[in-house]
């Protein structure tokens, strides 16, 4: 066991004295420092086979086959090369990413990554972690980028080889909730770009791009648009929790 392994397992039950662990989306008691109670657990919902082939978008029990592709990727090809998501999103979901993102719970990180990796293909540090950027206005006020949080946990469990800045924000961006399909590609427009300092470190690889949530897909579109103009290989996304509400309908 790490030295630092070994500190924090010393100080645990100081910790949990102090501070006794709670489910984050619910605030009931649980057993250890970050977990989820029972009934949390059971309310996040793991996407699931039959599943598009483009896309990874579960089909459900009424749907086509295992390698279909569904209507959205028909009528409108994917730029990238496949959706890694942990969760879809749901009100427990919600409760996780917005603790994260917005209520500075960061201890949270570590969970959300692992159940982002079991959606994962084995490990492979060949990879390239690219977190979707944040402008620096964002950055100044929320003081840290989830996304990155959520890669430095990939690379830790060997999925890849963390590149922090290899995408950037050049212009701020506003909520793009609401805005048709044009409006939000006319909104990103020219705001996210390849570092050229990181450009050889992209090329001619595949990468995986992370976020916390993927909701319209705009943002990760103007994200993989931008990586394979620098010459990646291949983009898979991968986030926590992904915005289907069709799918949870099923």
């Amino acid at each position: 066991m790490s030295t630092s392994r070994l500190l924090a397992a010393s100080f645990a039950p100081l910790l949990d004295f102090v501070y006794p662990p709670r489910c984050p989306a619910c605030g009931s008691a649980v057993g250890e420092q970050g977990g989820l109670c029972f009934e949390c657990w059971d309310e996040l919902v793991i996407p699931s086979d039959p599943c598009c082939e483009s896309c990874q978008r579960p089909f459900g029990d009424r749907g086509p086959g295992q390698g279909a592709t569904c209507a959205v990727c028909l009528a409108h090809p994917p730029v990238h090369d496949g959706i890694a998501a942990a969760t879809l999103y749901t009100e427990v979901s919600r409760k996780l990413v917005l603790a994260l993102k917005h209520g500075r719970r960061i201890a949270l990180a570590p969970m959300l990554a692992r159940l982002i990796a079991a959606r994962l293909p084995d490990p492979d540090d060949s990879r390239v972690i690219v977190p979707v950027p944040l402008h620096r206005r964002r950055l100044w006020q929320r003081g840290y980028n989830q996304a990155v949080l959520l890669g430095r946990q990939l690379e830790k469990a060997g999925h890849g080889t963390m590149q922090v800045d290899a995408l950037l924000r050049t212009k701020p961006t506003p909520s793009l909730g609401g805005l048709g399909r044009k409006a939000r590609a006319r909104a990103l427009s020219g705001a996210i770009g390849v570092n050229p300092r990181r450009r050889m470190a992209i090329a001619g690889r595949d990468i995986l791009l992370v976020d916390d949530v993927l909701t319209s897909g705009a943002t990760s579109t103007a994200c993989v648009k931008a990586l394979k103009r620098a010459g990646a290989r291949r983009v898979t996304i991968a986030c926590f929790s992904r915005v289907l509400d069709e799918a949870l309908a099923n």
